[in-house]
């Protein structure tokens, strides 16, 4: 309806003036002609959204240890909803990532991770190697517009390491499809030639992307806070880790050579590999070292701008007690801020966090510690100015969304003690960097509290 309304303004309003500059009476058609763009527009005018002009965004940068933002340092507060695009592929479901973005704004949260990626699945944006779909491309042009309009910006994953929305497995069997696979083994991924070309061309497909919702190409907008390589890459035929390493050097340098303003972290779960001492005293366990993945050099790669790590204590100790659980947290994220500090010189983003509602002992209160015990490291990091750039949770939804939801999604306003740590995170790392004073909704959050 936008572009229809184009078309008529720029067409018949010219072709009336050029026509009747020399004679007399063009009132009757011109007035005429407005009535009808008045009763379309206010017809069908809620078919598309307006997006108010505001003042240019900067894009966040990386000063050392931490994220910077128009000079000030850029803390973190955030949450992952990995849906934004396929519910935005559907027409019934599309105002439900419009309600994430604006819910996720109104708590203060300044950063949203979720998935630029479905490879060969439902509503998928990549069907075959280098052939998209357009509808799910604009899908993810709303999203993106929409997360401009609510004052959040994006942290965008680029392949899953996992089956779910294709991954590396739906890669690997294009390949094998068209006999130009070199292994049946889903981490060819990694080191198959016509594979890392099928990879390059996606890169370059969306780092180029004009966005039809505002005109603006993905790598130009700052809209986007980062990319992600891949969500948590493993690589279980090398545990050694140089499969992984030289994929993420490989594709890390070919993302910047298309893209320079934004940043781009690997996607890491944050493990430490075979060759490095961490392993037998902060890893959860021994497998933990033989998934080919070593937090500390592949997040040194020059190309790499922040470091990447997950945190779930029930899935990976699940045998021990709660209490335990929630040391092994503090020790985990206290270890990688300090890598982050000593080893890389580079902010320390936990893009995932949660606590699954299946465990046997379950109580809803237990996740409330969790979240607790994660967002005072990140606080205390901040305020000492230390490499805990921030941390974003596994995940959240609005309501009516069990089908997407996981043992790990919550509505967070369900539950008063639940939103009350998330917003009062909000607000005290807004605090922090002193912006409350920039946002409306960050007023109205954090000064009802003081």
């Amino acid at each position: 309806m936008r572009l229809l309304l184009k078309s008529i303004t720029r067409g018949p309003i010219l072709y009336w003036g050029k026509r009747r500059m020399g004679g007399s009476g063009p009132f009757i058609p011109i007035l005429g002609f407005a009535s009808c763009v008045v009763f379309i527009y206010l017809s069908f005018g809620d078919l598309w959204p307006a997006y108010p002009v505001g003042p240019a965004w900067s894009f966040v940068q990386r000063n050392g240890t931490r994220f910077v933002l128009d000079g000030k340092p850029f803390y973190i507060n955030g949450w992952n909803s990995y849906w934004l695009m396929d519910h935005s592929a559907d027409y019934q479901r599309k105002h439900k990532a419009s309600a994430m973005l604006e819910a996720g704004s109104k708590m203060g949260l300044t950063v949203c991770r979720t998935w630029a990626f479905n490879d060969g699945a439902h509503n998928a944006l990549q069907v075959s190697p280098g052939r998209f779909e357009e509808n799910v491309f604009r899908a993810l042009d709303h999203v993106i517009a929409e997360a401009k309009a609510h004052k959040v910006r994006l942290l965008l994953s680029l392949v899953n390491n996992l089956k779910a929305y294709g991954g590396k497995d739906r890669y690997v069997k294009w390949a094998w499809e068209e006999g130009i696979g070199l292994s049946a083994s889903n981490d060819s991924f990694f080191y198959d030639p016509s594979i890392k070309k099928y990879f390059k061309h996606y890169l370059q497909t969306m780092l180029t992307r004009k966005n039809t919702v505002t005109g603006v190409e993905y790598r130009n907008d700052p809209t986007i806070f980062a990319w992600e390589l891949m969500n948590e890459p493993r690589c279980m035929t090398d545990p050694s880790g140089d499969t992984i390493q030289d994929w993420i050097e490989e594709m890390s340098a070919y993302v910047k050579s298309i893209d320079k303003n934004h940043l781009l972290t690997v996607g890491l779960e944050g493990f430490y590999g075979p060759k490095n001492p961490k392993r037998l005293t902060v890893n959860p366990a021994d497998w933990a070292a033989d998934l080919g993945s070593d937090f500390v050099s592949n997040s040194k790669v020059s190309h790499i701008d922040f470091a990447s790590v997950h945190i779930y204590p029930d899935h990976w100790i699940a045998h021990r007690s709660f209490e335990d659980k929630l040391t092994f947290v503090s020790k985990w994220m206290l270890s990688h801020i300090e890598d982050g500090h000593h080893e890389l010189n580079k902010p320390v983003l936990f893009t995932e966090f949660g606590l699954s509602n299946l465990n046997k002992d379950f109580q809803p209160s237990q996740r409330d510690w969790l979240y607790k015990t994660v967002y005072d490291i990140v606080y205390k990091s901040a305020k000492k100015k230390g490499a805990g750039g921030g941390a974003l949770m596994w995940q959240l939804f609005v309501e009516d969304m069990d089908e997407s939801n996981d043992d790990f999604g919550i509505v967070p306003w369900q539950r008063a003690s639940t939103y009350k740590l998330i917003t009062e995170q909000s607000c005290k790392l807004a605090k922090l960097r002193g912006a409350i004073e920039e946002s409306q909704n960050l007023k109205e959050l954090c000064l009802q509290k003081q």
